[in-house]
């Protein structure tokens, strides 16, 4: 079991806007068979299935760190394999995967200098890695996270406690794969994500970024740490007159074929 393990019910009460940069990633892969898939960061289980549907015939084998996650992806996608294990340092146990892909996960380790051209590395002749990650380390729902940790009566508790480290610009991840790759594309897309509920920047960050704060916390202490982040991040994004809450989310994509 992972340190700070996810709840899976909590990251899946946003599936439909965690799942359109998925679908938008999965689009642009130019494979059609390919023999073996790799879901790395598989989550829930919730994009395997979609990898499920579009290559049927596949072996697919999803690896998490999160024991709760796996066994709701073990539940999710029955006829997938699981494995946990760690983002930086996972390699295939059988043949060299044809598709790696990777879904709002990568951001979670450090070391991208590294890890993208090892990742590269590890696929079959014509394989492609398509990776799809958060950007928004520069955006106030992120850095008010490390501002409200900073202060309060939890101060001390969250000492040196962190969330994703920030990812590369697009220039960098270029610069890092082209010389390794026969094909590489790169883009950014900000979805407007209009969310619901009195504290919906609250409840989207608690399903991810804000993770490593809370697990750290004792019970006692997370609601008044909630409560100061959702009245830290109001004038950032402000409910609408209809009650939603507009959140601008940055995601960085890369298509890189060995």
């Amino acid at each position: 079991m992972t340190e700070q393990d996810w709840d899976p019910i909590q990251y899946l009460r946003f599936t439909d806007e965690r799942l359109r940069p998925a679908l938008d990633l999965l689009a642009q892969v130019p494979l059609l068979d390919p023999a073996n898939v790799v879901d790395l960061g598989c989550g829930p289980g919730n994009v395997t299935s979609i990898l499920r549907k579009r290559f049927p015939a596949a072996t697919i084998v999803g690896v998490d760190g999160s024991d709760a996650m796996l066994a709701k992806a073990r539940l999710a996608v029955p006829d997938a394999g699981f494995v946990e294990g760690d983002f930086s340092t996972w390699s295939p146990d059988g043949p060299a995967p044809a598709l790696i892909y990777s879904n709002a996960a990568l951001h979670w380790v450090g070391g991208h200098e590294t890890l993208l051209p090892r990742l590269v590395s590890l696929l079959a002749d014509g394989g492609v890695l398509a990776v799809q990650m958060p950007a928004m380390h520069n955006g106030p729902l992120r850095t008010l996270q490390y501002s409200v940790a900073e202060t309060g009566p939890w101060s001390e508790t969250l000492r040196g406690v962190g969330s994703a480290p920030p990812v590369l610009e697009p220039g960098n991840y270029y610069d890092l794969l082209r010389p390794h790759v026969a094909s590489l594309d790169i883009w950014e897309t900000t979805y407007l994500h209009v969310l619901q509920g009195e504290d919906a920047v609250g409840e989207w960050a608690s399903g991810s970024s804000l993770r490593p704060f809370l697990d750290k916390l004792p019970a006692a202490q997370r609601p008044d740490f909630r409560r100061a982040y959702a009245e830290a991040v109001r004038p950032h994004y402000p409910r609408r007159t209809d009650g939603t809450t507009l959140v601008p989310f940055r995601r960085l994509f890369l298509i890189a074929r060995r």
